[in-house]
């Protein structure tokens, strides 16, 4: 029975190595969906005291070990801007081995300590967690370069990586299919109104330069169907984790163009990179890559071992025969 595990545990693992330029990208529009809301709030936004929180930030328990906790009292500003710092570091797709863990320590932070947080800084920090064991059996410099360094033959390592892709995407999906699935108690939904009320709201609704365009449409019987549309496409978001590769290419714009309008309509930019970054792994394979030529053009060269000229020679070989 192990020998069959086994087996099968190989044959899952084979093929195209799982550190892509794909979870790169994903990760790169995640980071900076969680550097922006640090960049563009002042600390006294982000940790204001509320009913039940007196002191901020919170730093009880395990949240010691929070960013915004080690600083002395007085010295928010300083640790949002160092958090500001690394998560552009993260971005850059610099040593994703080490990244990955700065990436989840500072995610995890402000979710812990911070008062006025959302549903992307939760998802960043559910996303950075699982998203570690992948990060850290990855031994490229840059995440857009390709796996070259033969770590890509190891299978346990290629195992722990497929793992984390297959927990990432299964996050994401149950996001979608909750997302889907809780909007059906409330009675808004149901009836197909929500829509109206939500981008029509004076405090979190569509800026007034949109909402005069679209209170015409919104106060038309079809924003039901526009109502509806919204949950079909969560569903079928959730979807995509059993759904074929030609129905991902349809959804992942789909995705996209979905939270781009949720940007533009309420404002929520971070929350729309992070859910970008999330789309990015549910529904994009590892195996198809991005054309980044002009970037690695840019990247700082790495030096080649003194056995790696050969390596390099003997694959050319290889490929001719």
């Amino acid at each position: 029975m192990l020998s069959e595990l086994g087996t099968r545990a190989r044959a899952w693992v084979a093929g195209p190595s799982p550190w892509s330029n794909v979870y790169g990208l994903a990760r790169t529009l995640i980071a900076l969906g969680t550097c922006g809301t640090l960049a563009f709030s002042h600390s006294s936004t982000l940790f204001r005291p509320a009913v039940g929180v007196p002191q901020v930030p919170i730093c009880d328990g395990i949240r010691r070990a929070s960013l915004f906790c080690l600083l002395p009292g007085g010295w928010l500003e300083v640790a949002r801007w160092i958090a500001v710092v690394l998560l552009l570091i993260v971005a850059s797709g610099w040593r994703p081995r080490i990244t990955g863990l700065v990436h989840w320590w500072v995610a995890v932070s402000l979710f812990w300590s911070a008062v006025l947080t959302d549903g992307g800084d939760q998802i960043a920090a559910v996303l950075s967690l699982l998203m570690l064991p992948l990060t850290l059996t990855d031994g490229r410099r840059w995440h857009w370069e390709e796996d070259s360094s033969g770590q890509g033959q190891n299978e346990a390592s290629r195992l722990v990586a497929r793992a984390s892709w297959l927990a990432l995407r299964v996050q994401v999906a149950v996001i979608y299919f909750h997302a889907c699935v809780g909007k059906f108690k409330v009675q808004e939904w149901v009836d197909g109104t929500a829509l109206y009320y939500w981008l029509l709201d004076p405090g979190i609704g569509a800026p007034d330069w949109l909402s005069r365009w679209l209170l015409p449409v919104l106060s038309h019987p079809a924003v039901a169907l526009l109502t509806w549309s919204v949950l079909v496409l969560e569903l079928c978001l959730s979807l995509g984790l059993i759904l074929g590769r030609g129905s991902q290419r349809v959804l992942l714009p789909l995705g996209f163009a979905f939270h781009a309008a949720i940007a533009v309509c309420h404002g929520l930019i971070s929350f729309a990179l992070v859910m970008c970054g999330a789309c990015l792994l549910l529904l994009r394979p590892f195996d198809m890559t991005f054309s980044l030529e002009w970037l690695r053009s840019r990247l700082p060269k790495r030096r080649l071992s003194a056995s790696e000229p050969a390596l390099s020679a003997l694959h050319g070989l290889e490929r001719g025969n």
